[in-house]
């Protein structure tokens, strides 16, 4: 596998879940989990049997070393992938209620400089750009390197460059204030600088993906056709909102899908990252331009069923589904 059909660039780091009720800083046992929003949905749509690359960057260190043999055993091209001499791979604490919800409680391991994900090197990408962008449909990436200066210039000229290519971006909001500010806040809205930095990339992409909560924050709606009609371009737009229905907008085909819930949920940790890797896996075989409605609500129910089966696991990657678990799933 030299080139990706889909490149996904941003963090990669680790998710240490506290006990259920706990507190992941001072109770046992706590589970260190491979993460990060555009790792997980890579190793997702490795695991359905696309061709992925990841750009990203991880720290010299034992957490690294696990992210990166990860890559490897999951067959994603790692030609853009980093390494931080000077700073830490991230570790972000995951505090969960006795239902398995999650809430991020701040990180460790800073020591002084920040974490090796906010060093993404736009320098370093330019180099390799051309082993990534050949044959890729899709660039899919989320917000967090805008909180950070060095991966934001990084990510702006990927979003940049893989338009000029041709490349369609999907984009997860994906909005963790504990990412953009220096301490933990109890203020979980954005703020108007940090709404105005992510809607200015918003309108360069094809898909948004969204919870409830970020399209109240960031449209005061959660209709997909009103969001959608804000931009110029019209993007498709899909609102998610845990168990219950999905709200979604895809090329100008609108609908409600109702959720997939697993007989058992263990840990809801990247059932998100496994719906946008399932809507792109379905992606790759039609154009956005082109799909029916029934093609559009098949779409939606593929990712469902992908973002379902995660929750049956601890962990975002490892409880990953194969396509035949998924092709069982629906049958």
């Amino acid at each position: 596998m030299n080139t990706g059909t889909v490149i996904s660039i941003g963090e990669a780091l680790i998710d240490r879940l506290g006990p259920l009720g706990g507190n992941p800083s001072f109770d046992l046992p706590v589970t260190d989990c491979f993460g990060g929003a555009p790792a997980n949905v890579a190793c997702a749509l490795s695991r359905l049997g696309v061709n992925v690359s990841f750009i990203g960057c991880l720290g010299n260190d034992a957490f690294g070393e696990n992210l990166n043999n990860l890559f490897l055993q999951r067959g994603i091209n790692i030609s853009g992938l980093q390494q931080d001499t000077l700073r830490p791979t991230r570790v972000v604490l995951v505090r969960r209620d006795s239902d398995g919800e999650r809430s991020f409680e701040g990180f460790e391991g800073d020591k002084g400089l920040g974490f090796a994900d906010q060093a993404i090197s736009r320098e370093k990408i330019i180099r390799y750009w051309p082993l990534v962008e050949e044959k890729a449909q899709w660039l899919i990436a989320g917000t967090i390197p805008l909180s950070s200066e060095i991966s934001s210039k990084a990510l702006l000229w990927c979003i940049e460059n893989a338009l000029n290519a041709g490349i369609k971006i999907a984009l997860d909001v994906n909005w963790r204030p504990t990412f953009w500010r220096n301490q933990v806040s109890t203020v979980l809205e954005p703020s108007k600088k940090e709404k105005n930095q992510i809607l200015s990339i918003l309108k360069k992409v094809s898909l948004i993906k969204l919870a409830k909560e970020e399209a109240q924050w960031f449209f005061n709606t959660s209709d997909p056709t009103q969001i959608s009609s804000s931009f110029a371009h019209r993007p498709s737009v899909v609102v998610t909102d845990g168990s219950n229905p999905i709200l979604w907008r895809l090329n100008n085909h609108t609908g409600k899908s109702f959720a997939l819930t697993p007989s058992t949920v263990v840990d809801t940790t990247g059932a998100g990252d496994a719906f946008t890797a399932g809507l792109i896996y379905k992606l790759l075989s039609v154009d956005l331009d082109e799909i029916s409605q029934q093609i559009a609500e098949d779409i939606i129910q593929f990712g469902i069923a992908c973002g379902s089966h995660v929750c049956t696991g601890i962990g975002a990657i490892a409880p990953q589904p194969y396509l035949e678990d998924i092709e069982n799933l629906l049958s």
